[in-house]
């Protein structure tokens, strides 16, 4: 397993974005705010891989002011805008490698009455897409180019789960990018509820191993 946290120190280096996007998932990823802490394990994820990657927002090499994130450390976070909805990405290489990999659903576990008050929802829909867990952990765009280990958002190891098993998709809302369209670059732990479109049964203990 990844050392996550030794990875965006630094101190180890060499691992692929799609690795990092699977080593993220059973992460709990944590917020505070004036409101509360609020905390879910990462139960999806989407790897993008760059100049390369014709879903990327960097694809050929694009930088603008509004991307630079992606252009920095690993460990950085690239929070932007979509139809209104905050998403949060965070980014996977050196500096100058603008892959990264979009936080796509969470499993609620701490704070939940305040992600209730955030989102007017409950149960699922609390955190089961990247724009609903944004707003339920209180994610906004002044996160843009902090860095996980420096930001009221981080990443903490101490409480982290195992998936049982992971699957692997096409990217959700990905449309007319030739290959990349459907590169299976999706990750998600088997079997958890707050998947983003979930279907099928929900497995033993949500998908986690004991």
């Amino acid at each position: 397993m990844i050392n996550l946290e030794d990875y965006y120190q630094g101190t180890i280096s060499g691992f692929k974005t799609e690795e990092i996007a699977q080593a993220l998932l059973g992460c709990l990823l944590v917020n505070e705010t004036k409101e509360g802490r609020t905390a879910g394990f990462i139960v999806e994820t989407e790897a993008y891989v760059g100049v390369i990657d014709e879903a990327a927002h960097s694809f050929n090499g694009r930088n603008t002011k509004r991307i630079q994130a992606m252009f920095e450390r690993a460990g950085s976070l690239y929070v932007h805008q979509m139809h209104s909805h905050v998403l949060v990405n965070i980014v996977t290489q050196e500096v100058g490698e603008p892959e990264g990999v979009l936080i796509r659903a969470l499993e609620p576990v701490e704070g939940i009455s305040i992600m209730e008050m955030r989102r007017k929802r409950t149960g699922r829909e609390l955190t089961n897409g990247p724009g609903k867990l944004s707003q339920a952990l209180g994610i906004t765009m002044a996160y843009n180019l902090e860095h996980i280990q420096e930001s009221n958002l981080s990443l903490e190891m101490d409480n982290r789960k195992t998936p049982g098993k992971i699957l692997k998709s096409g990217r959700i809302g990905i449309n007319n990018k030739g290959s990349w369209t459907d590169a299976p670059l999706r990750f998600y732990v088997k079997g958890n509820p707050y998947v983003s479109r979930f279907r099928g049964e929900v497995s033993e203990n949500l998908g986690w191993r004991e």
